[in-house]
């Protein structure tokens, strides 16, 4: 039995987020959750849920983001500090400052702008030294 870590769509999906093709990593992802009956099940759905957030987030859906932020947080906890030999807890932060205004605003008008500065990307662990 391979581990998840080893299909390539979790690959696939990772290098999407990290180009910040969103919608596309939350697709590819969707593929391996679907079948995932493992303990990484749970771990997809959070990936999914940052990478839609993300995708809402800079398409001006702020209430959709803040659900799909909150939720995806609370599902990537448990494999925290790292899982499947990505950084979760450095992935976490970087969320959480990407999204910190927009989880300080309301849905009032203006709504906060996706800043392409504050995006994070997903690290290999075996990156960092």
């Amino acid at each position: 039995m391979t581990s998840p870590a080893d299909d390539p769509r979790f690959l696939e999906g990772i290098a999407c987020f990290n180009r910040r093709a969103f919608f596309h990593a939350h697709e590819v992802w969707e593929d391996v959750w679907r079948e995932e009956q493992g303990p990484a099940r749970r771990f997809y759905q959070g990936l999914i849920q940052l990478a839609v957030s993300l995708h809402h987030f800079g398409n001006g859906n702020t209430r959709g983001a803040r659900k799909l932020y909150v939720s995806g947080s609370e599902y990537l906890q448990p494999y925290r500090p790292a899982y499947l030999g990505i950084d979760l807890d450095g992935l976490l932060r970087g969320m959480t400052r990407c999204c910190q205004a927009l989880l300080e605003s309301d849905d009032a008008v203006p709504r906060p702008k996706l800043d392409p500065d504050l995006i994070p990307t997903i690290v290999p662990i075996h990156t960092l030294s």
